[in-house]
């Protein structure tokens, strides 16, 4: 039966939304275009403050539009028929749009706001695509160029530098040439492959984040693809030079981390981006590349559909997250899904203070921070639905224990109000129960850069403790438990005053004074109780991070605007500088 056509109302609802998606996405562009001005004048502090800005201007578009929609009909915009045919009439609007998948995830986003994200079915929003993602209508657009390699490495990068240049001088192209051409025909001798035969693609728009710029593209011989990553910096002296080659997946899956602040990259047509970078990383899912490249509601949207998909594809049971239960959120997951799904309980076990507000202002701080590779990405869902036979009943029960406001059960459904969710990975803790000596050295050693790297980016994890940090599968310590972290710029680092009397030492409590942003790094030794072995090892590498004047001289030089250098990538693989 063919579906009843739109009525005028609906088709400019459905116009409405998406001249309000076309405009937030040339917006979206416009920021994204300033970074390659940002990175080749150094200008670190605005390429943050741009970060911060385009994620927000997804709300601000979404909430104009919204408030737009009410104005262009004179029905009852909370009728569920006038949406109905509004998203009958997108799909028609969208249906050949370079960037459909994304519009329609704008659409979604104005509905949930006007019906406060329930009514959440496919014939109301698009709950599932409108048609294939990985559609081919728009292979005549190429978002690659291809060199192949019997042309002469060195000439190819040659070109590449050419082609892909920047404003600034170069501080020494012609080592830098030479230096990646020596790179490049090592790995082909050692991997056997000759360049004969292989080409090498690169994509059109160079990946900007932070102080870093990256060239990212493919080795491709017959059926076997590799990566192929320049790494740029800035040194705001000299010039741009190329700072590493990354040849391998890890190395490039690592730079497109969960860990890591959103990328600003050109993508007329994101899409395509996701499946050429797929071809480089395809363990990694497609909402997480998404993500990546800064199209993190789109990200979201794949995140959901991909959940719901594993969940009809398995039949293993909801449980508790492995690991120490939390003060302020209940965790499970699903064995055989790489997740974690996150409840703020009703109420918080002492001696937490903290509100349910202050969590959530904590979770935006994360998002808008730079994460510096050490803090995971979250999503923030309402009214996620569940299939209440895939829930342990001993999940259910612990649910409805600490946080019973949260839960809509029906006979079918666990509904959860409002939920995080986040890459899944071992805890600290149990990590070290289980690791041999080299192993508990190096992920101490981890767990010591973690804490550094994040205080380099202005953030203060607040509660330390091993559990409240994870290990992922390459072995990087990766903090995610964000209740009690702040700004570096708001603590006050003090050392413990040394007591006058013997009362003063024997007492239980502080006796001097302690205000609320006051740090006693000195107490940090308290974090590794019942577990000598992690605490040896921490300090042989990490002694100074119980000196108040490390974390003075850290909280000085960002208070002076200084932005550190962080690498997503080893110190091995960078070159020698000269």
């Amino acid at each position: 039966m063919n579906q009843p056509s739109s009525s005028p109302s609906a088709k400019r609802i459905a116009r409405t939304i998406l001249n309000g998606f076309d405009a937030y996405f040339a917006d979206y562009q416009n920021i994204t275009l300033g970074a390659k001005a940002r990175f080749e004048t150094a200008n670190w502090a605005r390429a943050q403050s741009a970060h911060r800005d385009r994620i927000e201007l997804y709300k601000t578009k979404a909430d104009q539009v919204r408030q737009l929609v009410g104005t262009v009909t004179s029905k009852n915009v909370l009728d569920l028929s006038l949406w109905q045919q509004a998203r009958q009439a997108y799909a028609q609007l969208v249906s050949n749009h370079n960037n459909y998948e994304i519009a329609e995830t704008f659409f979604n986003s104005i509905f949930c706001n006007l019906f406060d994200h329930q009514q959440i079915h496919d014939s109301n929003l698009f709950v599932k695509p409108s048609k294939a993602t990985d559609n081919k209508q728009l292979e005549n657009y190429s978002i690659y160029f291809s060199y192949p390699l019997d042309a002469g490495t060195q000439t190819i990068i040659e070109r590449l530098f050419e082609e892909f240049a920047f404003s600034t001088p170069w501080e020494d192209m012609a080592r830098d040439v030479a230096r990646i051409d020596q790179t490049l025909n090592q790995h082909l001798t050692e991997a056997g492959l000759d360049p004969v035969h292989g080409r090498i693609d690169v994509l059109e728009s160079i990946f900007y984040r932070n102080k870093g710029a990256y060239l990212v593209g493919r080795l491709v011989f017959d059926n076997l693809i590799c990566p192929f990553v320049i790494a740029f910096q800035n040194n705001e002296r000299n010039g741009i030079f190329a700072d590493a080659l990354l040849l391998d997946q890890d190395s490039v899956s690592r730079i497109f981390s969960f860990t890591r602040s959103y990328f600003m990259v050109d993508t007329p047509v994101p899409s395509r981006f996701v499946r050429f970078l797929r071809t480089l990383m395809p363990r990694k899912d497609v909402s997480e590349i998404y993500n990546a490249l800064g199209f993190n509601k789109h990200g979201k949207t794949e995140f959901y559909r991909h959940t719901i998909n594993h969940m009809k594809a398995s039949d293993d049971l909801f449980v508790e997250a492995p690991g120490i239960r939390g003060m302020v959120m209940s965790v499970f997951t699903l064995p055989s899904y790489d997740v974690v799904f996150k409840v703020i309980k009703d109420r918080f076990d002492p001696p937490k203070t903290v509100t349910e507000a202050i969590v959530k202002e904590k979770y935006k701080l994360v998002s808008r921070s730079d994460r510096a590779g050490r803090m995971a990405d979250t999503q923030e869902y309402s009214n996620f639905i569940f299939y209440r036979n895939r829930f342990s009943e001993e999940l259910l029960a612990e649910l409805q224990r600490v946080a019973p406001s949260k839960l809509i059960i029906t006979s079918k459904t666990v509904i959860i109000k409002h939920l995080y969710t986040e890459r899944r990975m071992t805890p600290l803790n149990l990590y070290l129960a289980e690791a041999n000596e080299n192993q508990l050295a190096d992920v101490m050693n981890e767990y010591g850069l973690a804490i550094k790297q994040l205080a380099a980016a202005n953030i203060f994890t607040g509660d330390m403790l091993l559990k409240n940090f994870g290990v992922t599968r390459h072995g990087r310590v990766v903090f995610y438990d964000y209740d009690e972290i702040c700004l570096i710029t708001e603590c006050n680092f003090r050392k413990i005053p040394e007591p006058r009397n013997e009362q003063e030492e024997m007492a239980d409590r502080p006796w001097y004074p302690v205000a609320e942003n006051d740090i006693f790094p000195e107490e940090f030794r308290l974090f590794f109780t019942g577990a000598p072995q992690a605490r040896a090892a921490f300090e042989r590498y990490h002694q100074d991070l119980y000196d108040y004047r490390y974390w003075q001289k850290i909280q000085t030089e960002l208070l002076d605007g200084k932005i550190n250098d962080t690498f997503p990538y080893r110190q091995e693989q960078r070159f020698k500088r000269t």
